[in-house]
């Protein structure tokens, strides 16, 4: 037994041996990180030594009052783990940043402040270093007094809703990734699948009654800018809150993040969305699927708006979900109300019934998923006096490869209605097209900058001499608007009843007479349109009460106002203007049938009743009295 036993350790000996040598002479040891050690057999194993310092620290706060802590919050360096574990999941934004980013992020705002901006820039966005100023000292306030932020806006609404809103809300989400300072609203992502419902509850909030989600794919004219896209929803739900009464801590402003084909932002070391392509297909309406089952899982009766969806994704998603929970699409629906109605105020301007809308001829120009819901709705309101083949006559639309006709292979499918009987016409360009067909209407929903030229203009005016030219170019930002009120007044000599999309200022014609213009923006439809039907749990939004919305704004505009010709009110009464808004919705869906709770009460009183009390039910921001109780105690 002896020997075999000595014979095993020789074995043992030479394997060892072997081994070191094919080391290098040196036997390798792994350390506590993992890592190879390379000690040679004499040597020692170095001492223990404590940490002076404490490996961890320990945090008695989870979710947003961490985040709310500045001495415990890592802002977007939180790592996933604690993520996880601290209820920080859909909170911050997808992608963790280092200390030395946020630091190299401070220093590049302490050197060059973001609101310095250039004066190319500001020719070409519309967004002065003034308005970059105003925006960031009305955030600051919001992060640390909301109810006097609310309180200022509503007060000062006319001045503070190109701050908020566009034009420079553009701004704010082309550099959202560099602006990020403490978070704002919820964040979910193609990561998170299987993860969304537990995610929602990490929202502090229990009774949520508005919800404002884009991907980020479409924002406003300036296209796909990923998980920075997030300024919209943050800057509609303020639009809810100041013009609806909707309470800021009852409100949710959501980016789902499935990726970006920015390329430029994707290889911005300060991106905080996810670094990959744009997911497309199945997969993305399987994430968008579980986003919406998670919310509306818990809270069923929130209002649920989808804002900057692309033009292949928003009608589809809008069709998906409308039969089912209470869902616009404002793009679409809300764009083509607030232009309907647009139009009615012009009508009313030159004396017109709503009937003489079937009288005019149109030329719109962009196919996308706002200019054909603009089409649809203009004309199912010229339907009154014609059918539904000789409305869609009226229209010639146009896109980037020109007039579109049936000779065209690739119509989408909610343009094709539209598509002109003449193929000899296929391709024809804007300036054409307007000689041709001489319109009274011309819309601009393209996104694409100054379309609506010298040229244009003229020929437009010259095409209209027994009737005021209209002319609305809806685009967003002042950058992609398709011409300025400046352009339109001065060409047609101060006649074109004109809005536009972001606020333009009076101009002043060479004979010294000022002319008013108008802005044909969302804001006068969609927080009334989401105020009545979440107040009259309506379940779903119909298009009889989108239609009762645009036919109630014009009504609104006083007969000294019309003399000016503006086609819409003053956005100084905005609240008043959403609950006349608010009430027509709520009228539109009683009629259906479809009122619930208390709102059905008041609408079998009448219209007195009904508009009491939605405006009793607004949200005002006044100081309120508060109570200590401790936690567990009344939630």
């Amino acid at each position: 037994m002896l020997p075999a036993l000595a014979g095993r350790l020789g074995r043992l000996r030479a394997l060892k041996t072997n081994r070191m040598q094919a080391l290098g002479g040196a036997e390798f040891h792994v350390n506590s990180s993992g890592n190879p050690t390379n000690y040679e057999e004499e040597d020692e194993v170095p001492p223990y030594t404590p940490a002076l310092q404490h490996p961890a620290y320990v945090v008695r706060k989870t979710g947003v009052d961490l985040l709310h802590d500045p001495w415990c919050n890592k802002g977007s360096a939180f790592p996933k783990s604690e993520r996880d574990r601290l209820g920080l999941r859909g909170l911050l934004p997808p992608r963790s940043l280092t200390m030395e980013l946020q630091a190299a992020r401070f220093m590049e705002d302490y050197y060059q402040p973001k609101e310095l901006i250039p004066p190319e820039d500001v020719k070409l966005g519309g967004v002065t270093s003034a308005m970059a100023r105003r925006w960031k000292l009305l955030q600051e306030l919001q992060d640390r007094n909301e109810t006097l932020f609310y309180r200022v806006l509503v007060d000062n609404f006319t001045e503070m809703a190109p701050i908020i809103y566009t034009p420079t809300v553009g701004w704010v989400c082309v550099n959202y990734h560099k602006l990020y300072r403490r978070p704002r609203g919820m964040y979910f992502s193609a990561a998170d699948r299987g993860d969304m419902l537990a995610m929602a509850y990490n929202w502090p909030q229990q009774d949520v009654q508005a919800i404002v989600v884009t991907d980020g794919s479409r924002i406003l004219g300036l296209g796909d800018l990923g998980v920075n896209g997030l300024g919209i929803p943050i800057g509609k739900l303020d639009l809810y809150c100041a013009a609806a009464g909707f309470s800021p801590s009852k409100v949710l402003p959501v980016v789902i993040d499935v990726g970006t084909n920015n390329e430029a932002l994707r290889n911005d070391p300060h991106y905080v969305g996810l670094r990959i392509p744009r997911i497309t297909g199945p997969e993305y309406f399987e994430i968008i699927d579980e986003f919406v089952s998670a919310v509306m899982a818990r809270w069923p009766s929130a209002v649920l708006q989808f804002e900057d969806f692309s033009i292949n994704h928003a009608v589809p998603l809008l069709e998906r979900y409308r039969k089912h929970h209470l869902v616009f699409n404002d793009d679409i629906q809300g764009t083509a109300a607030t232009a309907l109605a647009g139009l009615y105020g012009a009508l009313r301007v030159m004396g017109l019934p709503p009937a003489a809308l079937g009288q005019q001829r149109i030329v719109c120009v962009g196919a996308g998923s706002a200019g054909m819901g603009v089409a649809r709705m203009i004309a199912s309101g010229a339907c009154g006096s014609l059918t539904a083949e000789q409305a869609a006559d009226r229209f010639h639309v146009i896109d980037a490869h020109g007039l579109i006709t049936t000779a065209r292979t690739n119509i989408a499918d909610f343009a094709k209605p539209f598509a002109r009987a003449d193929p000899t016409h296929e391709g024809e360009d804007l300036l054409a097209v307007v000689r041709r067909v001489k319109p009274t209407i011309l819309l601009g929903l393209a996104g694409a900058g100054r379309l609506f030229t010298e040229e244009v203009l003229a020929a437009m005016n010259k095409g209209c001499p027994h009737q005021r030219p209209i002319i609305f170019p809806m685009s967003n930002p002042t950058s992609r608007m398709e011409c300025t009120a400046e352009d339109a007044m001065r060409i047609t000599q101060g006649r074109a009843i004109f809005a536009s999309g972001s606020p333009q200022p009076p101009v002043t014609l060479a004979s010294g007479r000022e002319v008013a213009v108008s802005q044909c923006n969302n804001m006068y439809i969609f927080p009334g349109i989401a105020l009545g039907a979440y107040l009259g749990q309506t379940r779903i939004i119909t298009d009889r009460m989108l239609m009762a919305a645009a036919e109630e704004l014009p009504r609104l505009i006083p007969e000294e106002e019309l003399e000016r010709g503006l086609v819409y009110p003053k956005l100084s009464k905005i609240r008043d203007i959403s609950v006349s808004i608010a009430t027509a919705v709520a009228n539109a869906a009683g009629d259906e049938g479809r009122l619930r709770g208390r709102m059905r009460e008041k609408y079998a009183q009448g219209d007195e009743a009904l508009r009491a009390f939605i405006a009793s039910s607004m949200f005002y921001p006044n100081y309120s009295a508060l109570v200590h109780l401790p936690s567990g105690i009344g939630e």
